[in-house]
């Protein structure tokens, strides 16, 4: 008979430790878990890692050779206009904040694409996607694939050229600018031959044009941000061949 309360209370105290010690480990997962959209938190040992011994750096090409052809060729066909490479969508697109801003960087908005054509104002025209015409993986072609949509959904025109076979200087100009713009050809060679016209080829607009400017995010927009380290999920976590150019998402 005495042993019943015994037991009672062993079994009592029992219960108590497991449950106290499901209370700490689930303090500990809290206090490691991320404030609200902030990402994975880091190991302190990552942390504590100097960015530039841990990752010494050295310098690398932007575009590859068939990148840079096509960079000429838009050179030659829209002398008017800028030709900027391997620019992060990023910093040419807003996107609304309802949803959480790291993890549309995540999947999309540190990708560059490989040329992008602007008017005097800086306002993009064209994104221009140099790519091989042999079939791609399946993570490259998700990446491309999401690329894509992205840049259509935002109203740019959007030309994928085979690295193999790149169109005509006028073939360019008539695929970015449209039919008309031949006419306007002559009036372009004529302002990038003359010097004193070249200076001015990219001032801002007069005194009493209505042309809007939409002004880019500016670089410390971003400085904030931690985004994830880990890849969308096992099936969908697109790469890119050369580091630091198009890493997955």
């Amino acid at each position: 008979m005495d042993s019943l309360p015994l037991g009672a209370l062993a079994l009592a105290l029992a219960c108590l430790a497991a449950l106290a010690g499901l209370l700490l480990w689930r303090r500990g997962r809290q206090a490691q878990a991320p404030a609200a959209g902030r990402g994975a938190a880091r190991p302190r040992a990552v942390e504590a890692l100097d960015t530039v011994a841990s990752w010494p750096p050295e310098p690398s090409r932007i575009l590859t050779a068939a990148e840079r052809q096509a960079w000429g060729v838009l050179r030659e066909a829209v002398p008017e206009h800028l030709v900027l490479a391997q620019v992060p969508i990023s910093r040419f697109m807003r996107v609304p904040t309802r949803n959480s801003y790291n993890e549309w960087m995540r999947r999309v908005g540190h990708l560059c694409v490989d040329l992008l054509v602007c008017n005097a104002q800086s306002e993009v025209i064209a994104v221009v996607e140099v790519r091989s015409p042999v079939s791609e993986s399946g993570r490259t072609a998700r990446r491309h694939a999401r690329m894509d949509r992205v840049v259509r959904a935002a109203g740019i025109a959007l030309h994928v050229w085979p690295e193999t076979n790149l169109p005509t200087v006028a073939a360019a100009r008539e695929a970015v600018l449209g039919r008309d713009a031949q006419e306007g050809l002559r009036a372009a060679e004529q302002r990038v031959a003359a010097p004193a016209q070249r200076l001015t080829a990219f001032d801002e607009p007069e005194v009493g044009e209505t042309q809007e400017l939409r002004e880019p995010p500016p670089s410390t927009w971003f400085d904030e941000l931690e985004t994830a380290p880990a890849p969308l999920d096992a099936q969908d976590s697109g790469g890119h061949s050369r580091p630091g150019r198009r890493e997955a998402a």
